[in-house]
């Protein structure tokens, strides 16, 4: 597959994509994470504010900022937060644009494996964090078969055809992310699996959102027509039908969390 800078610009876009998706994992993931009411969040490439909203709607937060570099994304994130404790601005997750110590917490939500250089982005969570607070990721097993588009993307592959993928996908590996977390100095560091399901009304249903991701549109845009028709036959026959034609498919992502020493 070819590497590739991978951005978001569409929020709505997003939202039907993967919004859903982040979603049901991230409510297991702060579950897991379990914290106190009343902290000040930073949420590492929040995009749309999919998990930003999570956050206010579970966390009683003090404040979250949510930093991301997408001025589109950042527009859908600030049209779907009515809550006063929330602010978005644009940044650079390897850069942020805040003091030491800032934070009582840091969360990363299906962001790392498009940092450039993930063990910096983890370093500069670490830095806005006060001593004694806690730094967390969850991120889709990309390498492992977790990733909700690995349906199309398996039949893309055995089509012949090379879809994109972004630039650092073994950060998303359980070994990976532990090595990131130690290496930064955290401490208690914890790990887990998340798995999630979701449901279509249909195969068409299914199909619209997977032609919003960057790794498919361009790819099928190109194809000939009997070509798309193909692979949609072969998405169709590997894909679980239920009652009246719906379909429901699971994902898996990894997690981890760790404390700043005090």
């Amino acid at each position: 597959m070819v590497e590739q800078k991978i951005r978001f610009d569409d929020g709505a876009a997003y939202e039907q994509m993967m919004g859903i998706w982040s979603r049901l994992a991230g409510e297991i993931f702060l579950d897991w994470l379990a914290p106190p009411p009343g902290l000040r969040w930073i949420d590492a490439g929040c995009g749309n504010g999919a998990f930003t909203q999570l956050l206010v709607e579970r966390c009683a937060p003090a404040e979250v900022q949510g930093i991301d570099p997408s001025e589109g994304q950042l527009a859908f994130a600030r049209s779907r937060s009515t809550s006063r404790v929330t602010e978005f601005r644009q940044g650079d997750v390897m850069a942020l644009p805040f003091p030491a110590d800032r934070f009582d917490a840091a969360a990363m939500a299906l962001v790392i494996i498009f940092i450039p250089d993930p063990a910096r982005g983890i370093s500069e969570m670490v830095r806005v964090v006060r001593p004694g607070g806690t730094v967390a990721t969850y991120m889709w097993d990309m390498l492992g078969g977790g990733f909700p588009v690995d349906p199309v993307l398996a039949e893309l592959r055995a089509m012949g055809f090379v879809p994109s993928r972004p630039p650092r996908m073994e950060a998303s590996r359980m070994e990976a992310l532990h090595g990131l977390w130690t290496e930064a100095g955290l401490e208690a560091v914890e790990t887990r699996e998340i798995t999630v399901q979701r449901t279509f009304a249909d195969c068409d249903d299914f199909w619209r959102t997977q032609l919003m991701f960057p790794s498919v549109a361009p790819l099928v845009a190109a194809m000939a027509p009997g070509d798309v028709e193909t692979l949609k036959g072969r998405v169709r026959a590997a894909l679980p039908a239920g009652a009246g034609g719906s379909i429901t498919y699971g994902a898996r992502a990894h997690a981890i969390k760790g404390r700043r020493p005090k």
